[in-house]
């Protein structure tokens, strides 16, 4: 068996961006078992007739047009063949999906955002069994050609249930208007960014927190190399975002942009306001690193970037948190906004949002993070020094993010003088969620090896 994180038998989307202009999801239903078997054979083949799944092996130069890659959910595994007292070795959350019950209780999948509300059949469940994953890098035309070919590739072994498109914005920016990509960790022996460089600490993960260990499933040939993904589709409101900055900007007298910097914990053009707290153009201008070589733990009150804010709940560094330190959990993202680019002069009911792959060697590490950071207000933990919880600023959820019942949603802002005991807080109430739920799948992401030997299961 390969070792863990050798990039020719590990899916290049676990390791490596790969920084195009669109994506396309095909979400698959599998009618014929063995008819599914044989097309993910041909995708790791090597044949140049039918497009093959991307590794993490450096591609050279020119940049390749598409990438593919492919998510199977625990439904389609079976439809595949693998046997239950195998699947049994499979993480719970993973095994339960996404339109469990408790599934979307912990993530916040209630109300708007429940199942019965997804669009593209992925509210369906256990009927969707694979996401197949093109990212193209230029034109339209690559994509379609790419796309008829795995269409007449999977032919009578199934369905197409629906495909899902996605395209990047003007300036890598996400419809809220921030700049996308700029936390990304850097995995352990991945090819790392030329723009950007990490230490262990700073943005670094270990390669563990990806991949799975050997034998973490069974059997073997199931597990080294492959990690396992929440896909999701993220409706956003952007008009009501920026009808909120509007308001609160004038109730509070803030400054908008500074508003929207501090629920962010970045200005929008990603300066992190631990590092540059009352302006967006720091001088000297920040170096690549230092966009996220910084910590938390010398702005306890979060006077300079709230506690409460989106960044400092996904990723709390070296603070103290539910679970342990900030950096035991992390996700990494792959996705890209989809739907027309919102224009404050012409505001429409358009869908856009954000659509992709929050990956980690265990689903429930989402899970946790929706659960007991995003959209839980006491997530930090007690100062050991004092025993007191009155050194910490927070309330509510995550406001980009979060649930947020109008009735109850809030977001701690303090206002200085920084270092004032007790702290001097600003509390923003009555505002409904900006972000709700349109689609979400777990998928297992298998190594090449994975995939040989799921394509040469019999009955």
């Amino acid at each position: 068996m390969s070792e863990l994180g050798d990039p020719a038998d590990v899916q290049g989307t676990l390791l490596r961006g790969y920084r195009v202009e669109y994506a396309r999801h095909l979400v698959l239903r599998i009618d014929d078992p063995v008819g599914a078997r044989d097309f993910l054979g041909s995708l790791v083949s090597g044949s140049s007739e039918v497009p093959q799944i991307t590794t993490a092996e450096a591609w050279g130069k020119p940049k390749p047009e598409s990438f593919l890659n492919v998510g199977i959910t625990c439904a389609g595994l079976r439809r595949l063949g693998v046997e239950d007292r195998f699947l049994a070795t499979f993480p719970s959350a993973f095994r339960r999906g996404a339109t469990d019950t408790l599934t979307k209780q912990r993530v916040g999948d209630t109300g708007p955002s429940d199942s019965s509300h997804w669009i593209g059949h992925l509210g369906e469940g256990d009927a969707v069994h694979l996401i197949l994953t093109l990212w193209i890098t230029r034109f339209k035309t690559e994509r379609r050609r790419v796309t008829n070919t795995l269409r007449h590739a999977f032919g009578p072994a199934g369905q197409v249930l629906s495909v899902l498109d996605a395209a990047s914005l003007p300036g890598n920016k996400v419809h809220f208007g921030y700049t996308d990509n700029i936390s990304q960790p850097v995995i352990e022996t991945a090819p790392a960014p030329k723009r950007r460089r990490a230490t262990e600490g700073a943005g670094w993960v270990p390669i563990t927190h990806v991949l799975l260990h050997s034998r973490r499933v069974q059997p073997e040939d199931l597990s080294t190399n492959s990690s396992f993904a929440a896909f999701r589709v993220l409706k956003q409101d952007v008009a009501a975002f920026e009808r909120f900055l509007d308001e609160r900007s004038a109730e509070t007298g803030l400054d908008r942009e500074l508003l929207a910097a501090k629920i962010c914990g970045r200005w929008r053009n990603g300066v992190p306001l631990v590092r540059s707290p009352d302006t967006c153009e720091p001088a000297p201008p920040l170096t690549d690193e230092e966009l996220n070589d910084f910590d938390y733990l010398d702005d306890p009150l979060g006077y300079r970037c709230p506690i409460g804010s989106h960044i400092r709940r996904t990723h709390p560094r070296s603070q103290p948190v539910t679970g342990g330190p900030g950096h035991t959990v992390r996700i990494v993202r792959r996705g890209m906004p989809y739907g027309r680019q919102f224009s404050p002069e012409q505001p429409d009911r358009r869908r856009r949002g954000l659509m992709g792959y929050f990956i980690s060697a265990d689903p429930f590490n989402f899970e946790f993070v929706m659960s007991e950071w995003v959209n839980k207000s006491d997530f930090v933990r007690s100062n050991p020094a004092d025993g007191s919880n009155a050194r910490y600023n927070i309330s509510g959820q995550d406001v980009l993010i979060g649930v947020n019942d109008r009735k109850d949603s809030s977001f701690t802002l303090p206002v200085g003088p920084e270092g004032a005991r007790p702290p001097v807080n600003r509390v923003l109430n009555e505002f409904g969620p900006f972000v709700t739920t349109k689609g979400g799948a777990y998928v297992y992401l298998p190594s090449i090896t994975a995939l040989r030997y799921l394509a040469s299961l019999r009955p």
